[in-house]
């Protein structure tokens, strides 16, 4: 995160907030959670590999809460999975600005992608 501008600043204006309730925290994450989440780190490694030569910039996910698209740049998403892994929760960020909707794919293209390329070279 960046620096507070307003750390250590008596006249900061969050001051005026209640925070005496501490963050809510979600459940601790299980080891099974843990795990997919490293395979999923895993396998964003290389669909960055096989599709960012292709030009593809990142991954697309309908987002559930607002119902649009939400595109990842690869070091991103990365950086976000990253951080659920050592924190346990994801700080918001700033969603693309003016995103090309042509350069990114789904997780499951990627996921057929690597799997193509995976099938045609056991075939040869």
């Amino acid at each position: 995160m960046p620096p507070d501008p307003f750390a250590d600043d008596p006249d900061d204006p969050a001051l005026a907030f209640d925070d005496d309730e501490p963050d809510e925290a979600g459940p601790p994450m299980s080891a099974q959670e843990r795990e997919e989440l490293v395979a999923d780190l895993s396998d964003l490694a290389v669909y960055q590999a096989l599709l960012e030569p292709r030009g593809v910039r990142g991954i697309v996910v309908d987002c559930g809460e607002c119902e649009e698209p939400h595109y990842h740049d690869w070091a991103l998403l990365a950086a976000s999975l990253e951080q659920l892994l050592q924190d346990g929760n994801m700080r918001p960020h700033e969603p693309a600005f003016d995103p090309d909707p042509s350069a990114y794919v789904t997780w499951e293209y990627c996921r057929g992608y690597a799997d193509g390329v995976t099938a045609s070279e056991n075939a040869l």
